[in-house]
């Protein structure tokens, strides 16, 4: 049996094996995201929050930037454009999440392949996956020589190391990333897991969203 992970959920897996992940917690009212949002700090990410609902942004279940006085009513507009978009999905509420710093989008893919095993995917984020399809894969488990070699693989690793005065991404934290992946493929039965994006600054990573599916 499969079951579809929230956000919330794919991000305390990942969490569990040592990934970084925003600071979160899922309101269930107005009130309640508002509070939240002034523990974590303005401004903050609001999304819906369903395990029917893998692709938030494609009905309107995301906004980011949201600023004190905009808490409340962009609660209520979230839940209203989903249950107009999504009539009948089940919803948990409204995950509230700090914004990440500004950094290169990465994207880390894992997918079990029934012949293979767990493959691992990396690849730039953004129009570079969509457009460029810029990744590269490794079966697993790897360690972190592989995941150095993955990263450098891509087309796009001059811009990692800061090409052209672009701010540098932090190669290392991005291997410990693929790595603990790559660790909780077999652990965890994980058929697929999408950590997009993986945000990486100078001095670090954060997972700002993450889905997957398990057995």
């Amino acid at each position: 049996m499969t079951k579809i992970l929230t956000e919330h959920e794919a991000k305390k897996l990942l969490a569990k094996y040592g990934v970084p992940v925003t600071e979160e917690r899922i309101a269930g009212s107005a009130d309640e995201a508002y509070d939240i949002a002034m523990e974590l700090g303005m401004p903050v990410a609001m999304k819906i929050s369903s395990p029917e609902i893998p692709h938030k942004s494609d009905v309107g279940g995301v906004v980011l930037n949201v600023k004190e006085d905009e808490v409340k009513t962009t609660y209520a507009e979230i839940i209203a454009r989903i249950k107009k978009a999504v009539p009948g999905a089940s919803i948990e509420g409204i995950l509230v999440q700090q914004m990440a710093p500004p950094g290169h989008e990465i994207i880390v893919g894992l997918k079990k392949d029934a012949q293979f095993g767990h493959a691992l995917m990396f690849g730039l984020g953004g129009i570079f996956v969509e457009v460029y399809k810029d990744v590269t894969f490794r079966v697993v488990p790897i360690d972190n020589s592989d995941a150095l070699s993955m990263i450098a693989e891509i087309k796009g690793y001059p811009i990692l190391k800061g090409i052209r005065g672009r701010m540098p991404a932090d190669i290392d934290a991005i291997a410990r990333v693929l790595v603990s992946v790559s660790d909780m493929a077999e652990k965890e039965n994980i058929i697929e897991l999408d950590i997009n994006p993986l945000i990486v600054s100078e001095s670090g990573a954060v997972a700002v969203d993450a889905r997957a599916m398990v057995e």
